[in-house]
C-alpha cells in the first residue's frame, strides 16, 4: 500500500493531536465518522497491527486504515487464519491480538479462530462488519446474526447500534479482552455506524463496568490454609496449567518450586511455565504425559494446581482419579473453573500471578520447613518411575525418518536460540510437546482446549510479525498444514520467514492411531492418497521446498533451512507411517492405566 507524504504527514499530525488531546480541536469536538473512532481507539491501545480481509460491509474501516500509517493491516487469504494470527500474536506477547472481517461468510468464516481463542484463554478483540442496522433482521445480502453466532465461544460481544456508542464500547472490549480470565470479544459493526459522523471527545481514559470486576487478589486466609497443608505435604506435587503462562507467572512458579524442592509438572499448555531441564520438572502430564508425571499425580497426598482446570485430557476418568485420598489446592483467576469437575479443599479465586507472591511471601516468613525425610522418600519414589524412561522409542533400522528424532534433533540445534515452536493438531503437536524441552513460557505456541487443525502457519505468521529476529518453526503434519496452507502466500507478500517442519506420514495419525488402538485396525477415511507434491507447492508460493526421505539427512536439512534467515522453508520429512504416541491413556481409563508402547496393543 503506497501513501503520499501528503497523507503520512497529516496522519502524523492527526495522531499528535490525539496523544496531547484525543480527537480534540482548538474549536470543539471533530466530527469523525465511526471508521475513524474505530482506528482511534485502536491506536489508543497501542495496536501494531491487525490481521483480516475486506468485505462490503466494512469498507469504511478499510478506508480508514489506508489514510493511516501507525498500525499495519496484513492481508490473510481466509478470515479463519486472520483470527488464528492474531491468536498467535496474542499468546507469544501477552498482548491484544486484534483481527477485522467482513460480515456473513467473514464472521462465520472467523468462528473456528475465534473459538479456539477462547477454550486457550486468549486476549482478543476481533471486529467484524455487519449488514446496516435498518436491514438487520431482514435477511439481508451477507447478513447473519454475528452476536447469536458468537455467544457460546466469547468472554463477551456487542452490537454498535448508535456511533455515539462505538469508542465506550471499544475501551470495554479490550477491557474485558486482557482482564480477568482472558478471552475473546467480538465487536459488531454495522455498516451505517461505520460512516456516520459524530463529534468524538477523545478515547475513555478509564473504564467503569458495574457486572465486571474480576477478583485479583486471593483471599488471604484461603492462602494460610494452603501454606499449612503444603509444609506438612509428605508427597507434594504442583500442577500447573496455561494460567501460569497467561498470568506472566513463570518467575513466581519457579521461585515456589525452588523454595520447597517439590516435583512439577505442566499441561499442554503450561509448558515452558517452569524449566523442562530443571530435575523438578516431571515432564508433560496427561493423556500422551510421562509415567512419572502421572503416577505422582495419582499418587501425591497434597496437591497445589495453579490455573489448571482437571480437564479430561489431563486427569482422564474423574472416578479413577477420585480413588486415592489427597488434599486439593486450587489457585484460578476464574471461579467456575474450580470444583468444575473436581472437588477441591482449599479454592483460592485470584489472579495467580499475585496469589503465588503472597504465598512465597508466607513461606519466607514460616518459621515451619517441609518434612525433608518423607520428601526424600517421595523423590526416591518418583526417580524409580523416571527410570522407566517412557519417552524412548525405536530408531529403526536406519531407512525411515523416526518423527521423534526430528523433533529431538530440532531442540539440539536451536535450543540456545531465541525460539518459538508452533504446531498443529495430532501425532506431531504430542510428538513436539514430549521431546522439545521448553524451558521459557510462551514459546509453545498450539491448540489446546478446541484441538484445532491449521492454527500451526497463522500462529507463525503472527509470532514473526511480533518477533522478527526470533527463528519461528511450525511444526505439522501433511493433514493440518493443507487447512490453511494458502497463507503461504501471505508468508510472501508480509516477508515473514518462518520454517515449517512437516512430519509427513500420510495418514490422519491421531485418527489412525486410535482407529489401530479402538477400532482394531479399520483404518476408515485416515489415508492421504492424493497428496500434492509439497516441494513444488512451496516453491509455487514463491518459497524454498525441500524433501527429507533418510535419517541421515534430518540434521543437515535443518540446518540448511535455519541458514536461509530470509526465506519460508517447508520441510517434507517422510517420516513412519507406523509410528504412535506413546505413553497413551485410552479414553475412559485413569491416568495410571498408561499403554507404554506398541507390546501394550
Amino acid at each position: 500500500m503506497e501513501i503520499s507524504k501528503a497523507e503520512i504527514a497529516s496522519a502524523a499530525a492527526a495522531t499528535a493531536a490525539a496523544h496531547k488531546s484525543p480527537g480534540a480541536t482548538p474549536g470543539g469536538p471533530q466530527e469523525l465518522m465511526g471508521a475513524e473512532i474505530l482506528v482511534k481507539a485502536l491506536q489508543a491501545e497501542n495496536v501494531r497491527y491487525v490481521w483480516g480481509y475486506p468485505g462490503g460491509a466494512v469498507l469504511y474501516i478499510y478506508d480508514a486504515f489506508y489514510k493511516q500509517d501507525t498500525i499495519q493491516h496484513i492481508l490473510v487469504r481466509h478470515e479463519q487464519a486472520a483470527v488464528h494470527a492474531a491468536d498467535g500474536y496474542a499468546r507469544a506477547t501477552g498482548d491484544v491480538g486484534v483481527a477485522l472481517v467482513t460480515s456473513g461468510p467473514g464472521v462465520t468464516n472467523a468462528v473456528t479462530g475465534i473459538a479456539t481463542a477462547y477454550m486457550d484463554s486468549i486476549p482478543m478483540v476481533i471486529v467484524s462488519g455487519q449488514v446496516p442496522t435498518h436491514a438487520i433482521g431482514l435477511d439481508a445480502f451477507q447478513e447473519c446474526d454475528t452476536v447469536g453466532i458468537t455467544r457460546p465461544i466469547v468472554k463477551h460481544n456487542f452490537l454498535v447500534k448508535d456511533v455515539r456508542d462505538l469508542a465506550e464500547v471499544m475501551k470495554q472490549a479490550f477491557h474485558i479482552a486482557r482482564s480477568g480470565r482472558p478471552g475473546p470479544v467480538v465487536v459488531d459493526i454495522p455498516k451505517d455506524v461505520s460512516f456516520k459522523k459524530t463529534p468524538y471527545t477523545g478515547y475513555p481514559e478509564t473504564v467503569q463496568m458495574r457486572s465486571y470486576n474480576p477478583v485479583r487478589k486471593g483471599h488471604g486466609g484461603q492462602i494460610r490454609k494452603a501454606l499449612q497443608l503444603l509444609l506438612a505435604a509428605k508427597r507434594p506435587y504442583i500442577y500447573t496449567g496455561g494460567g501460569v503462562v497467561i498470568a506472566n507467572a513463570s518467575h513466581e512458579l519457579r521461585t515456589l518450586v525452588d523454595m520447597l524442592g517439590y516435583p512439577v509438572t505442566n499441561t499442554l499448555m503450561g509448558l515452558g511455565a517452569y524449566p523442562a531441564s530443571d530435575g523438578k520438572f516431571l515432564g508433560m502430564l496427561g493423556m500422551h504425559g510421562t509415567v512419572e508425571a502421572n503416577n505422582a499425580m495419582q499418587n501425591c497426598d497434597v496437591l497445589l494446581a495453579v490455573g489448571a482446570r482437571f480437564d479430561d485430557r489431563v486427569i482422564g476418568n474423574t472416578r479413577h482419579f477420585a480413588q486415592n485420598e489427597r488434599k486439593i489446592i486450587h489457585i484460578d483467576i476464574d471461579p467456575s473453573s474450580i470444583s468444575k469437575r473436581v472437588k477441591v479443599d482449599i479454592p483460592i479465586v485470584g489472579d495467580v500471578k499475585d496469589v503465588l507472591a503472597e504465598l512465597i511471601g508466607m513461606i519466607k516468613e514460616s518459621p515451619v520447613k517441609p518434612d525433608a525425610r518423607a520428601l526424600g522418600s517421595w523423590w526416591d519414589t518418583i526417580e524409580g518411575w523416571r527410570r522407566r524412561d517412557c519417552l524412548k522409542y525405536s530408531r529403526g533400522t536406519g531407512d525411515v525418518i523416526k518423527p521423534q528424532h526430528v523433533v529431538e534433533t530440532l531442540w539440539n540445534l536451536t535450543k540456545d536460540a531465541d525460539t518459538y515452536i508452533t504446531s498443529d493438531v495430532g501425532q506431531h503437536q504430542m510428538w513436539a510437546a514430549q521431546y522439545y524441552r521448553f524451558d521459557e513460557p510462551r514459546r509453545w505456541i498450539n491448540s489446546g482446549g478446541l484441538g484445532t487443525m491449521g492454527v500451526g502457519i497463522p500462529y507463525a505468521m503472527g509470532i514473526k510479525m511480533a518477533r522478527p529476529d526470533s527463528e519461528v518453526f511450525c511444526i505439522t503434519g501433511e493433514g493440518s498444514v493443507q487447512m490453511c496452507i494458502q497463507e503461504l502466500s501471505t508468508c510472501l507478500q508480509y516477508n515473514t520467514p518462518i520454517k515449517i517442519v512437516s512430519l509427513n506420514n500420510r495418514y490422519l495419525g491421531m485418527v489412525r492411531q486410535w482407529q489401530e488402538v479402538e477400532y482394531a485396525g479399520r483404518y476408515s477415511s485416515s489415508y492421504m492418497d492424493a497428496l500434492p507434491n509439497f516441494v513444488k507447492l512451496a516453491e509455487a508460493y514463491g518459497h524454498v521446498g525441500m524433501l527429507i526421505e533418510k535419517p541421515q539427512d534430518v540434521e543437515p536439512a535443518l540446518r540448511e533451512a535455519r541458514k536461509l534467515k530470509d526465506r519460508t522453508v517447508f520441510m517434507d520429512f517422510r517420516t513412519d507411517p507406523t509410528e504412535n504416541v506413546f505413553p497413551m491413556v485410552q479414553a475412559g481409563k485413569g491416568i495410571t492405566e498408561m499403554l507404554l508402547g506398541s507390546e501394550d496393543l
